[in-house]
């Protein structure tokens, strides 16, 4: 007799759309949810029992960095998108500062040939802007695979940067996806860059170098502009409270995101513990700064979380600031992180949702992810709300190997990863090797 589903999942209490929570049966044929409701007399493959596990939409992770090429040391696809399943994760977006980095359609075919032998989840790489590849943005934006365009208007890791305005609304013009931009003003970066030859310079001294109106005054340019050409951007890794006031009157045309790192430390605290480990760009402010992003959570000015995974070796790390490199792990710890903030009661499982499955499928424009419904991709992040877990550095799995929450201990943590409609993690351990598939966009 041929079987109703490939997989059924049963016991569970699902995430549905709408802020709904029931106990539903989940039929998947063909990688995708093909029924939902009591099915258990339907035939099947395999059955997962859940047992009261809470089931989500699979989460997805819209910013992270893995080096590949040109910087494997650190990471790399494989070991990127291993950390991501063993987190909960079943979607990345890569950003495109590698070496070289990916302003061409060569580059971003090199990535997905990578991706297709070695990932563990599904997978998605963004375009970086360039002065010299503008004419091309229009087409590399609508290559199968491309989550979208990518810009630095402040120099970071790698030697992407667009930042001037001229060539911004040369960039926004040509494109028609929703651009994504790392914010902080070039010009007032270089200005300031005198903070860096004073004596006994520290990492304390990061956020006074790149400090608020850095932030400030590059995002007002940046929503002026979109403004101006009626474009939609999204700012990444919001860092300052003034942002988060900015942005509510720009809801039309601008997206956010915030890091789980930047609801989670302040300084001086985090720099006197963990020093140039939590060196970031843009950096980890004062505790009113990280208020005023929970503020930005909790209006729904902040639409997204993503981890901004930009692993370094220790041993870089351990260099004297500022030949430190900026950057941190996150893509395992992103969803613990988000878990233990929901049992702290500063969000709820659906704000959790909508920041981790809907939104970026609705902003990004996903198609088939984001929500359980009949028809979407069979991807699932499986919770035990109740299960607590000491993160180590010994547990990540990144090339780099260590975590600013090393010795952080949580309550909620995902128990099982299912990537299209197959199980690649369970219990912390991975079952199922290269299961991801290119994430795909509704492009007009």
């Amino acid at each position: 007799m041929k079987e109703n589903f490939d997989l059924l999942i049963c016991g569970g209490s699902v995430c549905l759309p709408n802020e709904k929570i029931e106990k539903v049966d989940i039929g998947i044929k063909n990688s995708k949810i093909q029924e939902l409701g009591d099915l258990s007399r339907k035939s099947c493959k395999l059955k997962l029992d859940l047992n009261n596990l809470l089931v989500l939409p699979g989460v997805i992770d819209s910013q992270v960095h893995f080096r590949e090429p040109g910087l494997t040391y650190k990471e790399d696809i494989y070991s990127g998108t291993k950390g991501a399943v063993l987190g909960g994760i079943t979607s990345i977006f890569e950003m495109p500062n590698t070496k070289p980095s990916t302003t061409n359609q060569s580059a971003l075919e090199d990535k997905l040939e990578i991706a297709k032998s070695s990932a563990f989840c599904n997978y998605s790489f963004f375009v970086g802007a360039a002065k010299d590849n503008i004419q091309d943005l229009t087409n590399l934006e609508r290559i199968s695979g491309c989550c979208g365009v990518k810009i630095f208007m402040g120099s970071s890791t790698g030697d992407l940067l667009v930042e001037d305005d001229e060539s911004l609304k040369q960039i926004l013009k040509s494109i028609n996806r929703r651009v994504a931009v790392h914010s902080e003003d070039e010009y007032r970066l270089r200005e300031r860059k005198k903070v860096l030859d004073l004596e006994n310079v520290t990492v304390h001294d990061h956020p006074r170098w790149r400090d608020v109106e850095t932030a400030v005054n590059s995002t007002k340019r940046l929503l002026k502009i979109a403004t101006e050409l009626e474009k939609n951007v999204h700012v990444l890794h919001i860092s300052t409270k003034e942002e988060i006031e900015l942005l509510k009157s720009y809801k039309h045309i601008a997206t956010c995101e915030a890091t789980p790192q930047h609801l989670f430390f302040s300084s001086p605290d985090c720099y006197d513990r963990l020093g140039s480990f939590v060196q970031m760009n843009p950096p980890i402010r004062d505790e009113a700064h990280r208020e005023g992003i929970w503020n930005g959570i909790k209006e729904k000015v902040i639409d997204v979380v993503g981890s901004d995974h930009a692993p370094h070796t220790i041993d870089e790390k351990k260099k004297v600031y500022p030949d430190t490199p900026s950057g941190m792990t996150g893509v395992q710890t992103i969803l613990p992180i988000m878990l233990n903030f929901v049992n702290q009661g500063k969000i709820s499982i659906h704000d959790l949702v909508r920041l981790l499955c809907f939104n970026p499928a609705k902003i990004y424009k996903i198609l088939n992810k984001g929500e359980v419904k009949i028809g979407n991709d069979a991807d699932f992040s499986v919770i035990d709300l109740n299960k607590e877990f000491l993160i180590t550095n010994d547990w990540i799995v990144s090339k780099s190997r260590w975590t600013p929450y090393d010795n952080v201990k949580v309550k909620g943590f995902p128990v099982m990863t299912i990537v299209n409609g197959k199980v690649v993690m369970r219990d912390d351990e991975i079952i199922l090797n290269s299961s991801g598939k290119p994430v795909e966009f509704e492009i007009t």
